[in-house]
C-alpha cells in the first residue's frame, strides 16, 4: 500500500481493502454467495460454474473486499495455491446437503490448512454451511463436526448456516469477516507522530501542486 492510499484509509477517505479467497467444492453455492453480497444493481441474474477463477469485489460498512472465486471442480483445485500468498481471509462454503462430498470438502481443507503459505499465518476463515433450506442439509454445528473445526487453533474462524439464493446467514458471516479482518488484516503501524508528520507533507504536496503553478504565472506576468 502506498503512501497516499495509508493516508486515505487513515484520513477515513478510502476503505481498507481486503484480499479474499473463495474456496470449496463445486456446486457448494461459492459463486451464488458471493453474487449476492454485491449491491443489487451489479448482481448476475444467471449463475454460471466458474471456470479457473474470477474477481469480484463488495464492500462492508468500513472495508472493502476483493474475492478471488475459484473454482471448486476437480481439475482447477490445483490452481489455489497459487493465490494462497495473496489471501488475507478466506471464506470456505460447504455444501451442507451433501454428506457423500463432505468427506473431499474435509480433505481439501486439510490440504489448505497444511499448505506452507497458509499453515503459520493467522489468517480468518469463514465457513458458510450453505443450502440449508434443503430437506437434507445437516446443521452448522454438524458441518462443523465432520470438518473437524475445533482442531484449528490458531487462526480465528467462524461458521454461519446460510441460504444464499434468498441472501439468509451471509450478513452474520460478513459482519464476523470484518470485525476480525479489522483486527489481523492490519496497516503497518503508524505512530501518531509519523501520523502527523505524513499529514503536514501530504497538505504540503498538495498546496505545492495547486498553487506553485499560479505563483509562477504571476510573476511571470509582473515581469
Amino acid at each position: 500500500m502506498g503512501l497516499l492510499d495509508r493516508l486515505s484509509v487513515l484520513l477515513g477517505l478510502k476503505k481498507k481493502e481486503v484480499h479474499v479467497l473463495c474456496l470449496g467444492l463445486d456446486n457448494s453455492g461459492k459463486t451464488t454467495i458471493i453474487n449476492k453480497l454485491k449491491p443489487s444493481n451489479a448482481q448476475s441474474q444467471n449463475i454460471l460454474p466458474t471456470i479457473g477463477f474470477s474477481i469480484e469485489k463488495f464492500k462492508s460498512s468500513s472495508l472493502s473486499f476483493t474475492v478471488f472465486d475459484m473454482s471448486g471442480q476437480g481439475r482447477y483445485r490445483n490452481l489455489w495455491e497459487h493465490y494462497y500468498k495473496e489471501g488475507q481471509a478466506i471464506i470456505f462454503v460447504v455444501d451442507s446437503s451433501d454428506r457423500l462430498r463432505m468427506v473431499v470438502a474435509k480433505e481439501e481443507l486439510d490440504t489448505l490448512l497444511n499448505h506452507p503459505d497458509i499453515k503459520h499465518r493467522r489468517i480468518p476463515i469463514l465457513f458458510f454451511a450453505n443450502k440449508m433450506d434443503l430437506r437434507d442439509a445437516v446443521t452448522s454445528v454438524k458441518v462443523s463436526q465432520l470438518l473437524c473445526l475445533e482442531n484449528i487453533k490458531d487462526k480465528p474462524w467462524h461458521i454461519c448456516a446460510s441460504d444464499a439464493i434468498k441472501g439468509e446467514g451471509l450478513q452474520e458471516g460478513v459482519d464476523w469477516l470484518q470485525g476480525t479482518s479489522q483486527n489481523t488484516v492490519c496497516l503497518q503501524p503508524l505512530f501518531p507522530f509519523y501520523s502527523y508528520f505524513y499529514l503536514f507533507f501530504y497538505i504540503l504536496f498538495y498546496y505545492i501542486i495547486a498553487f506553485f503553478p499560479l505563483s509562477i504565472y504571476f510573476c511571470y506576468q509582473k515581469k
